[in-house]
């Protein structure tokens, strides 16, 4: 028994001396550190790197309305957007795709369409949108062909169209009337009822009359309104066996009126009265002119003067210089600058569009009278569509009237 106990005494010395000396191994071993920020950085830059992703739904279109040369391109974003990876798209076209592609466009990552200009029609063409980060980029499959067509009409400018044909029947339908003998009304022009005046002043005086159409070219609309009014100012004179001098600042001008004169003493039976240099070429030089012209008042000291055309700076100088010289002054012009120092030194003047009106007032030629009244009575429609889109605006914006209630209003203007 007593061996026994001592056998069981070692075994416990024996055990315990294990647990010590493992303990002590325990505490002296250090316990592993913790990964840096530095070691995850490096683990990561061993992970595998993603490719970008590329744009989907890749589409290329003929641009719709247009007159040719242009192509609408569009996509759906790529899915790496959301994580802010893209940066950019860049539009890449081909008439030859075997060949390559080149860049045609750039845009910012948050478009998704991009229109191309400039390509030749008729011609086939192919498209790649590619996604960017820095130099990185993803290509989408490659889309075509597709062609640039012009159109034939634009159906955005489709008002347009509807307002040209009501303003075409506008003019027929008055032209129709006029020739058809119906009395159409104008208003009073006092300044061209005084011309009839004015001529009977300058036969009574026997005194010529000075007539000046302006320092433009056949081209303005106010040039050709002042020929058209030496016309009807011709057939009186004729008529009246009065002289009419017409010094002209352009050669073209000058040649073209000198047969509205002509045609006008023709008309009027009286064909050997017209004097071939009573209408002539003065100068091109703007205060040139006006000093030849300055001279001819002085000198033949006209009863009647009529400025009828376009004027610039020189305006002010003739009509003092006709006023100077007891003339009765008719002036008539759309130059808005000029038209305060007409209405100041001449007795009657012409604002602005009853210039155009005049021949047609002084004619009654069917025609020009029916095209006067067709462009009045389109004035009057857009003015009542005018004052309709106001009241419709103004319920609309203070919530009376829904907004969409405005659209076919804003489609005609």
């Amino acid at each position: 028994m007593v061996a026994d106990k001592g056998r069981m005494s070692a075994k416990r010395f024996g055990t315990g001396l294990v647990t010590l000396l493992t303990l002590t191994a325990l505490s002296l071993c250090p316990a592993p550190a913790a990964a840096t920020d530095g070691a995850l950085a490096e683990a990561d830059s061993l992970a595998p790197v993603l490719s970008l992703a590329p744009p989907i739904n890749v589409q290329a279109v003929d641009t719709d309305n247009d007159r040719g040369s242009q192509i609408d391109v569009s996509w759906e974003a790529s899915a790496d957007v959301e994580f802010g990876r893209v940066e950019f798209y860049r539009i890449l076209r081909s008439s030859h795709p075997d060949t390559g592609f080149a860049a045609v466009g750039r845009v910012g990552f948050t478009q998704t369409s991009y229109v191309d200009a400039g390509m030749e029609d008729e011609t086939d063409y192919y498209y790649r949108v590619a996604a960017g980060a820095g130099e990185e980029l993803s290509y989408s499959p490659t889309i075509g062909p597709v062609v640039s067509r012009p159109h034939w009409f634009n159906m955005g400018r489709l008002n347009c169209l509807v307002a040209v044909i009501i303003f075409v029947l506008a003019i027929i339908i008055f032209v129709t009337w006029a020739k058809g003998g119906r009395d159409l009304f104008i208003r009073r022009l006092p300044g061209l009822d005084e011309v009839d005046n004015a001529v009977g002043r300058a036969t009574e005086m026997g005194k010529p009359i000075l007539y000046i159409t302006g320092l433009s070219g056949i081209s303005d609309v106010a040039t050709i309104a002042a020929i058209n009014i030496l016309g009807e100012v011709a057939k009186k004179t004729a008529e009246y066996n009065t002289r009419l001098i017409v010094p002209c600042a352009d050669p073209i001008v000058m040649a073209v009126e000198q047969e509205v004169v002509k045609e006008a003493y023709a008309e009027m039976g009286r064909p050997d009265a017209y004097n071939d240099d009573d209408v002539f070429y003065l100068t091109r030089s703007q205060f040139a002119y006006v000093a030849g012209v300055n001279g001819i008042m002085v000198r033949q000291r006209p009863a009647t003067i009529l400025y009828m055309g376009m004027f610039y700076a020189e305006s002010l100088v003739l009509a003092e210089t006709g006023s100077s010289v007891g003339a009765i002054q008719i002036a008539g012009t759309d130059a808005v600058t000029q038209l305060p120092f007409f209405i100041t030194s001449c007795d009657y003047t012409l604002i602005g569009e009853e210039l155009y009106a005049a021949s047609a007032y002084l004619s009654r030629e069917p025609i020009l009278l029916g095209g006067l009244k067709g462009v009045d009575a389109f004035k009057f429609m857009v003015g009542v569509l005018l004052i309709l889109g106001v009241i419709a605006a103004t319920l609309a914006s203070s919530g009376v009237i829904e907004a969409n209630f405005m659209a076919p209003l804003y489609a005609t203007g």
